[in-house]
């Protein structure tokens, strides 16, 4: 396709309010396979129906670790480095899978009583500030990242200085950010200094503790500090998104509110998971082959975007879509946690993170009166963040 051709394809992400489903999302009904322009100018394919979404996930010639690789077409500039990006495949082949899977338990001894106290913390603050509250800066963002911090063993007041490099690195944007490098080389310093730090307990103990075991001799300081530096990011940045944006989901749909009040949010969870728009973008893979996708041929090398919030939407797989029925007997049956081989490692931990948060609010929302600022609903907190046009070069 020529460039004057791929100009005059739809813009992909379509709309980036993250209180309403995308107005083009109902005419990918007819055609769940389509081309599209990224924000860095590529051509891809954008998969929209549920049994396509699944079929993409699941089959192993359509690639994650290969959307980094040099020349492969792009969703949006890289802002990490390259090998990070297929994050859990690199942690099975080091041989470090069941450590993390360790840390991310959230039967973990104390978990509980841990969110539920930090939860109740933060909204003793929110209520002693007065209105307005802020939701994410001041209630997502901090419980996000102290239960981040608790799971690596670092200490919980680090967590902000590690919550500064994330807008960036988990920005789209359709140019490399010198900021990013700049901001990855300095939590990997900090997590290897972690490393060495006989403070240090949780994740980031154990892994400093295998430097001694001859069979992980294979292993740099910088590869373990890597694994600190992406499970806090990538952790904190969707966990965060999906709370930020659930909590709006109850600020303003009368139907999501009275559901949680009426039912409890536990039972809730899977359907909260389905309606949220907290994602926006696609989910990317690179074709490995040839592939018949639908009514399309998709070639090798080409990319392939999951349309997750369309998929999770699909009234062929959930009737009525746009209602919020907690009974729904197929909820869980979202690909809000992805699928196939990187499907979420941490989705118990997620839900159970979200369920003490959203409960803690409820029982005080009486007391609160919370602000939901136009950037909080209009920037779509997971994975969606738009470049400005211009920028000093090292923002």
């Amino acid at each position: 396709m020529s460039t004057a051709t791929a100009s005059t394809l739809p813009a992909f992400p379509f709309d980036w309010d993250g209180t309403r489903l995308p107005a083009e999302v109902a005419g990918l009904r007819a055609e769940p396979v389509r081309k599209v322009r990224t924000i860095a100018g590529a051509e891809a394919w954008l998969v929209s129906s549920y049994e396509l979404c699944r079929f993409v996930l699941e089959d192993q010639r359509f690639s994650l670790k290969d959307t980094s690789a040099p020349g492969a077409p792009r969703q949006y500039a890289l802002t990490i480095p390259p090998h990070v990006v297929n994050n859990m495949g690199n942690i099975t082949g080091a041989g470090l899978r069941k450590a993390v899977m360790k840390a991310i338990n959230p039967k973990a001894p104390g978990l509980e009583e841990w969110l539920r106290a930090r939860a109740a913390s933060l909204v003793d603050a929110l209520v002693a500030e007065g209105a307005p509250g802020e939701l994410r800066g001041a209630y997502a963002d901090p419980y996000s990242a102290g239960l981040h911090c608790r799971m690596l063993g670092i200490p919980e007041e680090d967590g902000p200085r590690l919550l500064r490099s994330l807008d960036v690195a988990f920005m789209n944007a359709p140019r490399e950010i010198e900021a990013a490098r700049l901001n990855w080389d300095r939590d990997i310093a900090y997590m290897t200094e972690r490393l060495d730090d006989p403070a240090t307990g949780g994740l980031m103990a154990e892994l400093a503790a295998l430097r001694e075991d001859p069979d992980y001799a294979h292993l740099t300081d910088e590869m373990l500090a890597t694994v600190g530096v992406t499970l806090f990011g990538a952790g904190v940045i969707s966990t965060a998104g999906f709370l930020t944006m659930a909590l709006v989901s109850v600020l303003t749909r009368p139907d999501v509110r009275e559901a949680l009040t009426a039912g409890g949010v536990a039972g809730a969870m899977d359907e909260l998971l389905r309606v949220n728009l907290s994602i926006g973008d696609g989910l990317p893979r690179v074709a490995l082959e040839d592939v018949r996708l639908g009514d399309v041929d998709v070639r090798a090398g080409e990319l392939v975007l999951v349309l997750v919030e369309a998929a999770n939407h699909d009234p062929e797989r959930f009737p009525d879509p746009l209602a919020f029925r907690p009974d729904r007997e197929n909820a869980g049956d979202h690909l809000s946690f992805g699928g196939g081989s990187h499907y979420c490692p941490a989705t118990a931990l997620g839900k159970r993170h979200a369920e003490v948060a959203l409960e803690t609010l409820l029982d005080r929302l009486p007391e609160l009166r919370l602000a939901v600022p136009v950037e909080q609903l209009v920037w779509r907190t997971n994975f969606m963040k738009r470049l400005p046009e211009r920028l000093p070069v090292a923002w």
